[in-house]
């Protein structure tokens, strides 16, 4: 099988995978526990997330936060950071965040929504015409999961402050932690990852968060991650979270430009059935792709019987006819309906990429030839 829906998750880094798992199965005590043990595995965890926090944060202004995914990352910056007033996002962001803005209603905050370019980035006048004396919480995704647009959050972060210097900053940087070389600036409040998108394993993710900014806990409990996400800590995911960040970052900049490469290649071995709709300078790990005329989930399957994997877009709305985003950048029914998402990763192939571009022709036409 040739895998390329890494946008959605990736396979796990066996050798951080081993790592953790030799740990975990040696010292399996609960890192609350007052004795040796239970010390031992605290002290693995504060060492691993301080490997985490320094790939993108300076560790005297910032601490971290783990969390069982990146949505409940999403979820806890949201719902601390926008208490009244109001809150604005975009029309672009992941539905953990786009549906943490509809509760938002529910609680008496006003979501208010800024619109996007036709490649999936914010329309950044138009977001900044939403900020006001009110608003409590900005959040922007850095990345676009269904495009691969790269939203200047930096640029939007700071413009956000200068006309509201109350208001949080939040960006959904999932699908950018260990992709992009980013270093989070002053004006960054909140920061949400996953270890999943970059070869950790799944039920992780972890939340960068200003020292200076207070939060509310989501779960309340034991009193775990500074009272501020309480439960027994997923020592095996964290570690091999932090194992496979710490691989991923040795070879950030290498890596991006194989992908590139990879990426490059594989549109130039497209046939004419195909429209890009991902923007050039976005990121090189995501490609969105439409055959008009034909039925994404349809062509997904066929691809999967001849040995493709590829997305139809986020694996988080799969069950919706059309992609919201794509909605919202402005794509037609005929378009919408026959989007596919393809997403590379550091273990791809440039043969892999070749041989699923040309399955990919032939699917493409024989789907168009038997509707024709």
């Amino acid at each position: 099988m040739i895998y390329l829906d890494n946008a959605a998750t990736t396979s796990p880094d066996e050798e951080a995978l081993a790592r953790a798992t030799q740990f975990y199965c040696e010292s399996y005590f609960n890192p609350s526990a007052s004795y040796g043990g239970g010390f031992a595995v605290h002290t693995a965890l504060e060492e691993a997330r301080k490997k985490i926090l320094s790939t993108l944060a300076d560790p005297s202004k910032f601490e971290l936060i783990f969390t069982s995914s990146g949505t409940e990352a999403d979820n806890h910056a949201i719902f601390s950071g926008a208490r009244r007033g109001n809150a604005v996002t975009t029309a672009g962001e992941h539905a953990a965040v786009e549906r943490s803005f509809n509760e938002l209603k529910a609680r008496g905050v006003e979501p208010r929504y800024a619109p996007l370019h036709k490649d999936g980035s914010v329309n950044i006048e138009k977001l900044l015409s939403l900020v006001d004396e009110k608003t409590a919480l900005v959040s922007a995704v850095h990345v676009s999961n269904e495009t691969g647009a790269v939203n200047d959050i930096f640029t939007i972060a700071r413009e956000v402050k200068r006309k509201n210097p109350r208001t949080l900053f939040h960006a959904d940087g999932v699908q950018a932690f260990g992709k992009l070389q980013v270093k989070l600036a002053p004006e960054i409040d909140l920061y949400s990852v996953s270890a999943h998108k970059i070869g950790g394993i799944k039920g992780v993710g972890a939340l960068f968060k200003r020292k200076s900014i207070a939060l509310s806990p989501l779960i309340h409990g034991g009193g775990q991650e500074s009272a501020l996400r309480s439960g027994t800590e997923n020592v095996l995911g964290i570690l091999d979270f932090a194992y496979a960040a710490e691989r991923r970052f040795a070879v950030l900049k290498e890596n991006g430009a194989r992908v590139a490469a990879l990426k490059a290649q594989f549109c130039k071995n497209l046939n004419e059935n195909f429209t890009i709709l991902s923007p050039e300078n976005g990121s090189p790990y995501v490609l969105t792709l439409s055959v008009e005329g034909a039925r994404g989930e349809v062509l997904q399957r066929m691809l999967w019987d001849m040995g493709v994997c590829v997305g139809t877009g986020s694996a988080c709305s799969s069950k919706n006819r059309h992609s919201r985003v794509l909605k919202a950048c402005g794509y037609g029914e005929k378009v919408l309906d026959g989007v596919l998402r393809v997403s590379f990763s550091p273990e791809s192939t440039m043969e892999e990429c070749v041989k699923a571009a040309q399955i990919m022709n032939t699917v493409a036409g024989k789907f168009l030839h038997l509707t024709n």
